[in-house]
């Protein structure tokens, strides 16, 4: 029995269906069906029922995938507890999603490299979901997301919380009005960004609570687009204090908003029972190091 046997088979598992399988783990279909018959050969039993193009546990396979897991989850921690010998370069992979990864995490891997040269970082940015999904199947060492996060397979631990603020154009005729209430804006354009966002789920449910139904006039995949288009003055948008940087001053304005104050949380998740790596711990003891350095610069800001 073979390693990339065990991992073919869980890909099929969890995939339930071979062609997806196969690009999961990219080897041809035909070589991944081999392999799976010459595994059911070895255990002595059959793991799938083929039912045309969906692959289904047989009552064996169920019972061998929580130990071809066991397996697997028990040979990477090894390889990672090996790749933290102090001889060795350290690799960890982060992911956090689109509205942390260019204002906090991505200068952040900067100054790692700086302070850390032996700490190699890759990051992956995506949604929230596919990122804690990412760190359960062992993709990620750890990522930023917004709470909440409800899995129990994975630790949470919070990292900052942040004032959602309301951005308009410079030249927008509210730009220069020192009080706001969610009424005001009745008639206003919003520019939001897309149904995957957590982001816009988030405010979705902020003004459902305040009873308030906002026009949407434009739906934006990045941040930056949406600043450009609230720019042009073609509409107002919600975004995080993070995503507030000192090139915006020239053509967007930030304002609070009067009578409440939207926030959103931000946390780092790790699985649960993953080795922890010294270079993950590195990571992660300069990165809270840096949120207080916000925070507090936040704090004492005019």
């Amino acid at each position: 029995m073979e390693l990339h046997q065990l991992r073919y088979f869980v890909a099929v598992a969890e995939t339930g269906n071979f062609t997806r399988a196969s690009e999961r783990v990219k080897i041809s279909q035909p070589s991944l069906s081999q392999q799976i018959i010459n595994l059911e050969r070895e255990v002595g039993h059959k793991l799938f029922h083929r039912l045309g193009r969906k692959a289904v546990l047989t009552e064996a396979g169920v019972t061998f995938l929580e130990r071809a897991r066991r397996i697997l989850f028990e040979v990477e921690n090894a390889a990672k507890e090996l790749s933290d010998h102090p001889g060795l370069g350290r690799k960890i992979t982060v992911g956090a999603v689109q509205t942390v990864m260019p204002y906090l995490i991505t200068p952040f891997i900067a100054r790692c490299r700086e302070l850390f040269p032996n700490l190699v970082v890759d990051a992956r940015e995506d949604f929230r979901n596919q990122l804690v999904s990412a760190v359960i199947e062992g993709e990620l060492d750890l990522a930023v997301v917004p709470l909440p996060v409800k899995d129990h397979r994975v630790s949470v631990e919070p990292l900052l919380t942040e004032a959602l603020l309301l951005v308009v154009g410079k030249k927008h005729p509210i730009a220069s009005r020192t009080e706001i209430n969610i009424g005001d804006l009745a008639e206003e354009t919003f520019v939001s960004l897309g149904d995957s966002s957590t982001l816009a789920v988030q405010i979705r449910h902020f003004f459902g609570d305040h009873n308030f139904q906002p026009k949407i006039g434009f739906r934006c995949a990045q941040v930056a687009t949406l600043k450009l288009v609230v720019s042009m003055g073609l509409g107002i948008s919600i975004l995080p204090e993070l995503a507030r940087v000192a090139d915006d001053g020239d053509s967007l304005i930030y304002l609070r908003l009067t009578g409440t104050s939207p926030t959103r949380e931000l946390a780092i998740i790790r699985h649960l029972q993953r080795y922890q790596s010294r270079g993950a711990e590195q990571f992660l003891s300069l990165l809270r190091e840096e949120v207080r350095q916000r925070e507090k610069a936040i704090s004492t800001a005019p």
